[in-house]
């Protein structure tokens, strides 16, 4: 068999024979992928983006219920993923878990469109009198979001990562185009969003929520026949580890019970297999760093004195390195998620107050400005591709222009930027509803929306620099063996900053609300303090920013062993500091 015309990364097909290299694979695989990732994106987002509308008008929740409830379940839609990564990892593999868990985002999708379209299921309503919703209502919408959250946990973060495994790393021509990878699938998700926040939200608003809510559930379905129809061409990643997050523990307890061994002057003398076993395996060896060096105790040879269990190799320590190198860069990504968080929760309800006519027949809802986030995505994504990274490419040498993490910390400097604007807007706001005597909470704010733009354009903008930069980061940085696994380190941290934003929302709220003070953020908008908020976050996350830019300073890259050609070794090191 002519091995040559085969991948060299050991990918295989759905019966786990080995394919063909130009049959298979890259972007024509990709293709049957980016429709499922736009389909979802639209059903995700035409549910985030006016959730805390419906909460609010249709089962009547108060401000800051709404807004904790929106957090909460997009917190868990963006946490969910840590589950479906391992069971991939360890079990099922990526195609597998994603096909159970899509079943099951259908599923939600259905019932959530029952719940907002059928009589029995939602509140009624009788001469512009609404009765509250019964427990059994409330339960029955709710179930059909956790059940959304449980789908998307499956699909998430296996989707993405069964689309970068399309790409040979082993072949520099396929490394080389999946550079461009992740900027063009999280442009397939702004399609997704675009649509739903101009289109879905008009029509929930307008024609009906289930039928905002159908729409794309009937998408879904058809993306999934689309997905399946590119079977024959897909590549599969082959689990060469059982159970791989488990040397996350056993790695660690092993330079326990080796601490007081003492670590040799010089690595090499470290346990590890020689290379000719990692590129028959089609696995990589991963070079040895300096972080974390009490976990190098696990590598020892004089360490293990059972033949049968040899000490972990330099390789498997360095994975371990690398999940705790990833979790310290997570840490400092929160707090950007917590302002990401405020698109689809208080940037609506601030929308809500202010003219939103357009002409004298139509009025702009006010989640659709969401919209201009996506927009400035769409027009970011290719103007970086295409532009920024070939002119930063030939001035730094680095193949991505610019390292991940200073994609990652321009980000985050520009939604710093956004935050401080929304500041300014919300001061402005507060200074016309002073001049006006505008008190009721119903009340139009003689301010147009677009004063909003701003705000949501920059975050945009900034989210192709920090969310795309995070994504590939964790793709990028995790062991061979948990790359779905490591993709859960980005949704993770969109969940937690959702769930930090729905307890900083509720803690704020208890605190400025107490001996019948008004609270910061209280139902009625035209008399609270918005703008104080606001700035409590610009403070924080200019604090992060600092601690962001230490964490980055002292973070070294994977280095591995490739083999490129036959015959030809490669050493990838990225070791260039933000």
């Amino acid at each position: 068999m002519e091995t040559k015309w085969y991948t060299q990364d050991g990918t295989v097909d759905l019966r786990g024979r080995p394919v063909l290299a130009a049959k298979t694979g890259k972007w024509k695989a990709c293709a049957f992928l980016v429709g499922y990732e736009a389909f979802e994106r639209m059903a995700f987002y035409g549910i985030a983006s006016n959730l805390v509308n419906y909460l609010t008008t249709q089962l009547h929740e108060d401000t800051v219920s709404s807004v904790r409830n929106v957090n909460n379940w997009s917190g868990s839609v963006w946490m969910t993923p840590i589950l479906g990564a391992y069971i991939a990892d360890t079990y099922m593999g990526r195609f597998w878990t994603f096909t159970v868990s899509s079943l099951i985002y259908v599923m939600g999708m259905t019932l959530l469109t029952m719940a907002v379209s059928l009589k029995n299921f939602k509140p009624t309503c009788k001469n512009g009198v609404c009765n509250k919703a019964s427990d059994s209502q409330i339960a029955f919408f709710y179930l059909s979001l956790y059940i959304i959250a449980i789908g998307a946990g499956g699909t998430k973060p296996n989707i993405s990562t069964f689309g970068a495994d399309q790409f040979d790393d082993f072949n520099p021509h396929e490394k080389k185009l999946k550079v461009s990878f992740f900027n063009w699938w999280m442009f397939s998700s702004f399609v997704g969003a675009l649509i739903a926040t101009l289109g879905l939200v008009y029509i929930q608003e307008n024609l009906g929520w289930g039928l905002g809510y159908g729409i794309p559930t009937v998408g879904l379905v058809l993306s999934l026949f689309i997905f399946y129809m590119g079977t024959p061409i897909y590549r599969h990643k082959v689990n060469k580890t059982k159970s791989p997050a488990r040397n996350l523990i056993r790695v660690p307890l092993a330079a326990i019970k080796n601490r007081k061994l003492q670590l040799p002057n010089n690595p090499s003398e470290l346990h590890e297999l020689d290379l000719q076993h990692y590129i028959s395996s089609g696995r990589r060896k991963v070079l040895h760093t300096q972080n974390f060096r009490f976990l190098d105790k696990a590598a020892i040879k004089e360490g293990s004195t059972d033949a049968s269990k040899p000490p972990f190799t330099v390789t498997q320590v360095e994975g371990t390195k690398l999940v705790f190198k990833m979790l310290i860069i997570w840490v400092v990504t929160l707090i950007p998620s917590t302002i990401w968080a405020q698109i689809n929760t208080l940037f609506v309800k601030q929308g809500t107050t202010l003219d939103r006519s357009l002409g004298s027949n139509f009025r702009i809802p006010a989640a659709s400005l969401g919209s201009f986030v996506t927009l400035s995505m769409l027009l970011s994504v290719p103007m970086y591709d295409r532009y920024f990274v070939p002119f930063m490419r030939h001035r730094t040498g680095n193949p991505r222009g610019i390292t991940l993490l200073q994609r990652m910390g321009i980000g985050f400097i520009i939604q710093i930027l956004a935050i401080a604007i929304a500041y300014a807007v919300e001061v402005r706001r507060m200074h016309t509803i002073k001049v006006n005597h505008i008190a009721g909470p119903k009340e139009v704010v003689p301010m147009t929306i677009f004063w909003l733009l701003p705000q949501y354009v920059l975050l945009g903008v900034a989210d192709v620099f920090n969310a795309i930069g995070l994504l590939e980061f964790f793709y990028d940085q995790s062991p061979e063996d948990m790359q779905s696994l490591g993709t859960t380190f980005f949704t993770s941290g969109i969940g937690v900053g959702n769930f930090l934003n729905s307890f900083l929302v509720t803690l704020i709220d208890k605190i400025t609300g107490r001996n019948g003070r008004t609270s910061w953020i209280a139902n009625n908008l035209n008399d609270c303090h918005l703008d104080y908020y606001y700035g409590f976050i610009l403070v924080i996350s200019t604090l992060n920013l600092g601690a962001f830019l230490w964490a980055s300073s002292k973070y070294i890259y994977k280095k591995e062993f490739t083999q490129v050609e036959e015959g030809c070794i490669q050493v990838e090191a990225k070791t260039i500091p933000l």
